[in-house]
């Protein structure tokens, strides 16, 4: 009996800790998030504005994990033998996204950025976080409600240049609802290898959340042909120095890309096809509206994106093609499908006033809403000292 005792308050402790653990972290700000609103205005944001084709285009990957000092690695190669590998593939930037974990590059202080992977919680919750001179620790261990998830952002972007959102269809309770309330990062990370067309990016779009996209290998593994070199960005930019990546990043001047992997686990094959991978030429807007893109190589089918994951194009067997964008077409993006399973991601075109605004971000950060907040956290302090009665009662029983 005694030893049964024992076991139930051990377990029973655990539980009581473990809430204990999530009701002390979960402090937030409550905000009052704004109805969607679709994107309106004369002027369209043309994101390739600003690109000059003679440093058009640098290879890069910005989530990349290597062994770090301490037990907890997710990456037994270090980040020298990391980059060694990427730099097979043709890579011009590799920038290294430890988890709260900002480390030096290997190649020197002329591609060092500050970088690092935010977030422990049990959710996956997690930002790419550029700029920021010392890694941000706090986090919620379960980042449920969109206010928790709103006030991580507005947290990180306080001392970040660059604040992205990491995958959200690998992020758990992630719903349609957060994505058309949340507002802040920069950029949006596209899918790992779950969906092609990237849905959810849309979703954010078409309720008025602007972002760019980046699609990342998230590498753990280098040793492996499926997981190196599958997920790219093609930066226009004249180098890959920090100040250059930061600026095409926050431009929009890059696109995202998803490449097979060639030769199914024959390095040599892999190697030599990533070298002849297709490309954009050129893209950018006209002065009537049309929004438009040439490749290096006839496409399968080239679509345009546009509200509610509409396809407002498509076009079949070519390389290039444009697009009229009327009046009611808040946004308009570029997904070009190649034959071998390339896929091409162009950053949205998007209606906005440029008399009013620069760009199509909202720069408004989301109100706090005082009452709630205190309202919140006082259930949560309530809720923490009735844990902590509960566990001495356990304890004295």
């Amino acid at each position: 009996m005694r030893i049964l005792k024992f076991i139930v308050k051990i377990v029973v402790s655990i539980v009581l800790l473990a809430l204990l653990a999530v009701t002390i972290t979960g402090v937030s700000y409550v905000h009052d998030f704004r109805e969607p609103q679709p994107f309106s205005g004369p002027d369209i944001f043309n994101p390739y504005r600003n690109i000059d084709t003679a440093h058009c285009w640098k290879r890069a990957n910005f989530h990349t994990h290597s062994r770090i000092e301490g037990p907890l690695n997710e990456c037994e190669y270090t980040a020298e033998q990391t980059y060694e590998k990427y730099r097979e593939f043709d890579y011009d930037i590799v920038g290294f996204s430890n988890h709260n974990k900002i480390i030096e590059h290997p190649a020197g202080d002329s591609l060092h950025m500050n970088l690092y992977e935010h977030g422990y919680n049990l959710f996956k919750f997690h930002k790419l976080v550029f700029g920021s001179e010392s890694v941000n620790r706090f986090d919620h261990l379960l980042p449920l409600f969109a206010f928790q998830r709103q006030s991580q952002i507005d947290m990180l972007k306080r001392d970040a240049d660059i604040v992205v959102l990491n995958h959200p269809l690998r992020t758990n309770a992630t719903f349609d609802s957060h994505l058309k309330k949340l507002s802040g990062y920069n950029i949006i990370e596209l899918d790992s290898g779950r969906s092609t067309e990237n849905e959810y990016w849309d979703v954010a779009l078409s309720a008025g959340n602007y972002s760019f996209a980046l699609a990342n290998d998230d590498l753990h593994k280098p040793d492996r042909t499926g997981a190196i070199a599958v997920r790219s960005n093609f930066l226009c930019t004249p180098s890959g120095g920090y100040n250059d990546v930061k600026q095409s990043l926050t431009e929009g001047s890059f696109y995202a890309m998803r490449t097979p992997d060639y030769g199914d686990g024959d390095w040599d094959i892999k190697r030599a096809k990533n070298r002849d991978i297709p490309y954009i030429k050129n893209i950018g807007t006209t002065e009537r509206s049309e929004i438009f893109i040439a490749l290096s190589d006839r496409a399968d089918s080239i679509k345009v994106f546009g509200q509610n994951h509409t396809t407002l194009l498509a076009a079949y067997g070519t390389d290039s093609v444009g697009y009229m964008m009327k009046e009611n077409d808040p946004y308009g993006r570029f997904t070009v499908y190649f034959s071998q399973g390339e896929v091409i991601y162009s950053n949205p075109f998007a209606r906005y006033d440029a008399s009013v605004a620069s760009t199509p971000f909202n720069s408004q950060q989301t109100p706090v809403n005082i009452p709630l907040t205190l309202l919140f956290n006082i259930s949560l302090a309530l809720a923490a000292v009735g844990i902590v009665v509960l566990y001495k009662m356990i304890f004295l029983w």
